[in-house]
């Protein structure tokens, strides 16, 4: 029995949170995505496809659309799970054929969390400064000193950069992978498993009330590179949820201020009206600097001012010979 390429398409267009919440699974909305409570590792993106961080390389097993997902997780064929999701939206064949519309023989297991371990060091940087410096713009003694801090470093594996978020005591509870070979402009990105994402990559400093809020720790490091004389703790969020942030208030009660750098998109100027309001009713003292017109993030603003600067400095050496 075929599928019309219409009844194709209507069956890829259902909701798949929808589907999730249906099979008895929680969906939580972190920044641009959706997640599952029971399962972290998996995100739902569009809420059209998904894909599975934690198995990635298993092939058939990552990822696809809301027939891989019923799949997956519901045990169906691909031919029952086209029929669920016709069915689910409201669309009916004309052949008689077997309801499964109850038939869910899936029942919700919970996925061992892993232990978080941090993935092994390279032993050398090259390939983060080379990325960093000339990709990013990022200065490089803003390299040099979270390097020495120990939670900037490139992974042994593909050669990955390593963000490393630590509690009070400096000791590590998140990471974060970013490739350095990106293709078209997307690169690799993932948090490393068993991580607590109550916890971000920041940068304490003592001596100020103050705690700048960034999504990216690229984004936080081009911030340095361009306002070096801006003296304050920063934080990224990793994503739009503020979790990262209550745990940083939590473990530093001196912060009296903070200020909001997000992106300079639909979501990231939602999200920073919404947390100035959020903490303005705490009774802290809140700012919003989003990147200007038409940069979308602080990283895009360095790189194009970095290239203008050598632009300027290329011309006046013209003209001096």
């Amino acid at each position: 029995m075929r599928f019309t390429a219409e009844e194709l398409a209507l069956a890829k267009q259902v909701d798949l949170c929808r589907v999730a919440e249906h099979l008895g699974y929680t969906v939580k909305r972190v920044g641009q995505y959706h997640t599952l409570k029971e399962m972290d590792s998996i995100r739902i993106y569009d809420r059209s496809h998904w894909c599975r961080f934690s198995r990635r390389q298993d092939k058939g097993e990552n990822g696809g659309s809301q027939i891989d997902f019923l799949r997956v997780f519901a045990g169906l064929d691909v031919k029952e799970a086209v029929f669920w999701l016709l069915d689910f939206a409201g669309y009916h064949r004309e052949e008689n054929v077997r309801e499964i519309h109850n038939i869910i023989p899936y029942r919700k297991k919970e996925e061992k969390k892993k232990p978080f371990a941090l993935p092994e060091p390279a032993g050398s940087n090259a390939y983060l400064y080379r990325y960093l410096v000339n990709e990013r713009g990022i200065a490089r003694p803003v390299i040099d000193f979270f390097v020495k801090k120990g939670i900037l470093y490139e992974a042994k594996n593909y050669h990955n950069i390593v963000f490393v978020g630590t509690d009070r005591d400096g000791v590590p509870k998140f990471a974060s992978m970013r490739g350095v070979f990106d293709r078209n402009g997307k690169g690799f990105k993932c948090d490393v498993a068993g991580n607590d994402k109550r916890y971000g990559f920041h940068l304490y400093y003592g001596k100020s009330r103050k705690v700048i809020v960034f999504e990216a720790a690229i984004d936080l490091m081009s911030y340095i590179t361009m306002f070096p004389a801006d003296k304050a703790s920063m934080l990224a969020l990793g994503m739009l949820a503020d979790a990262p942030l209550e745990t940083f208030l939590a473990e530093h009660p001196e912060v009296e201020e903070m200020q909001f750098c997000l992106d300079n998109d639909g979501p990231g100027r939602k999200a920073a009206a919404a947390l100035q309001q959020k903490y303005m009713k705490k009774g802290y003292q809140t700012n919003v600097f989003l990147p200007p017109e038409p940069y979308k993030d602080f990283n895009q603003w360095n790189v194009e001012m970095k290239r203008a600067q050598r632009q300027q400095e290329t011309r006046e050496n013209a003209r001096v010979m």
